[in-house]
C-alpha cells in the first residue's frame, strides 16, 4: 500500500492509484493542447474546468485545478482576458469614424416630433424605467447593509473570541477564585464503582466556571492554546465556546468515547479548521515536514494530570462509508492487542506524509489532532502524537 503514489500524492487504495493515473494522463493531454503561456489560453481552460468539461477524480487532479486557478487569476490581475494574445506588436487602435454632423442633427428627433398617444406611451416606458432603476438602488443598499452587518457581526466573534480565550489564559494557573472552596471530582461507572480525582490546582477556576473542561492543548509557537472540552456528544462544541454562547469557531473537544480516566490506548480531539487560524486552523501546517520538526512537542494537560507528546504521524484521511473496509483513524480509541496496534501503526505510517522517525510500542499512550481537509469530499487532517512524559 504503501507503493502507491502519482505526482508525489500517495494513494490509500490500488483503486484510488488508478484513478489518480487516469487523472495525470488527462493532465497531460490538456497540458499538450493548451499554452500556458498564452493567457487567454488559460482562463479560457479555467472556466472549462468551472464548467465540468474537465473531471478529476483524486487530489492530484485537485493540485492541478489549484495550480491553473493560480495562473488564471495571475493574468486576470494583469488585465488579459479569454480573448488575450501575448504578441511583440501591440494591436492599432482603430480610431472611430466621425460622424458627419449634418447627419447626427438629421437623426435627432425630441419628445414633441411624436403623436399625443406616442407621447404617453413614450413618458409612461420613462417611468417604468425609473421605478425599476430606483427599486434596483434600493435593494443594492439593502444588499450593501446586510454584507457590513454580516462582516460587523463576524468581527464581533473574532474580537469577542480573543478577549474570551485571553481572559481563560489568565485564569489559567490562577487558584484564587477558588482556594479552599474547591472540592474534587467524582466519577460515577456504576451504582457500586466511583472514583475520587483531585483537579490539578491550575486548573480548579476554570472547571468551576464550567464543569465540561477535561483539558488543556498547547503547542509552543503557535495560536493553539486552548481549552479543550467533553461532552456525552460531539456536536455542541461543533458552535458553542467555553461560555457556553453560540461561537461559529466552535471549541476544541475530546471524543465523545474517549476516557482520561480510564485512560484510552489513544485519545482524539476534533477543532475546526477556521480561515482566520483559529482552533485547528494552522494544523495543516505539519504537512511541512521543516514545520513539523519546529512544533514536535504538543502539550495536552487533562485536568488530572500533565503530558507531553511528540509528533509521530502526519497523514491525511477522510470520513469513509460503514460498510467500507479500511482504516478508520476517528474509530481507534482501544487497541485490544499487540497485533491490533501494531497493525494501526502500519497503517498510519504509510499514510504519514514524511518519516518522523518517532515510533510507538504496544503500551504506548497516543494523541490524535483531526480537523477538516479541503483537499477531498469529507477530508480530514491528522497529526498523530506519542506521549513522551
Amino acid at each position: 500500500m504503501a507503493g502507491y503514489e502519482v505526482a508525489g500524492r500517495r494513494l490509500r487504495t490500488e483503486a484510488d492509484y488508478k484513478a489518480a493515473l487516469r487523472d495525470q494522463k488527462l493532465i497531460q493531454q490538456i497540458c499538450s493542447r493548451v499554452d500556458m503561456e498564452q493567457p487567454g489560453a488559460v482562463i479560457t481552460l479555467y472556466s472549462d474546468m468551472q464548467e465540468g468539461k474537465y473531471r478529476f477524480e483524486t487530489v492530484v487532479g485537485n493540485d492541478f485545478d489549484d495550480e491553473i486557478y493560480e495562473l488564471a487569476e495571475k493574468y486576470k490581475r494583469q488585465g488579459y482576458h479569454k480573448d488575450s494574445r501575448i504578441s511583440a506588436r501591440k494591436k492599432k487602435e482603430k480610431k472611430p469614424k466621425q460622424k458627419n454632423v449634418k447627419q447626427q442633427k438629421a437623426k435627432q428627433v425630441s419628445l414633441e416630433d411624436y403623436d399625443a398617444d406616442m407621447q404617453k406611451e413614450i413618458l409612461a416606458q420613462i417611468k417604468k424605467r425609473d421605478r425599476r432603476r430606483r427599486l434596483l438602488v434600493i435593494l443594492c443598499s439593502f444588499v450593501a447593509v446586510g454584507c457590513f452587518g454580516y462582516f460587523g457581526v463576524y468581527s464581533f466573534f473574532v474580537e469577542r473570541n480573543e478577549m474570551d480565550y485571553e481572559n481563560l489564559s489568565r485564569l489559567k494557573g490562577n487558584s484564587a477564585l477558588t482556594g479552599s472552596l474547591f472540592h474534587g471530582v467524582t466519577i460515577h461507572y456504576t451504582e457500586e464503582e466511583e472514583i475520587e480525582l483531585e483537579v490539578l490546582e491550575e486548573y480548579q477556576t476554570l472547571y468551576s466556571k464550567n464543569r465540561k473542561l477535561i483539558g488543556w492543548l498547547k503547542i509552543d509557537d503557535t495560536i493553539i492554546d486552548y481549552p479543550v472540552m467533553q461532552t456525552a456528544n460531539n456536536e455542541y462544541y461543533l458552535d458553542h465556546n467555553f461560555n457556553q454562547e453560540y461561537d461559529k469557531n466552535g471549541s476544541l473537544f475530546l471524543d465523545k468515547d474517549c476516557d482520561v480516566v480510564r485512560r484510552n490506548t489513544n485519545l482524539i480531539i476534533y477543532g475546526h479548521h477556521m480561515k482566520s487560524g483559529k482552533m485547528f486552523g494552522n494544523l495543516n501546517s505539519y504537512s511541512n515536514e521543516e514545520y513539523g520538526k519546529k512544533h514536535s512537542l504538543i502539550q495536552f494537560d487533562t485536568i488530572y494530570e500533565k503530558g507531553t507528546y511528540e509528533v509521530m504521524y502526519v497523514f491525511r484521511s477522510r470520513i469513509y462509508n460503514e460498510d467500507e473496509v479500511v482504516f478508520k483513524y476517528y474509530q481507534f480509541f482501544d487497541a485490544a492487542s499487540e497485533t491490533e496496534f501494531n497493525s494501526n501503526m502500519q497503517e498510519m505510517a504509510a499514510l504519514s506524509l514524511y518519516d518522523t522517525g518517532v515510533t510507538a510500542s504496544y503500551g504506548d499512550e497516543l494523541l490524535t489532532l483531526s480537523t477538516c481537509d479541503s483537499s477531498e469530499t469529507d477530508g480530514r487532517f491528522v497529526v498523530v502524537a506519542k506521549r513522551v512524559s
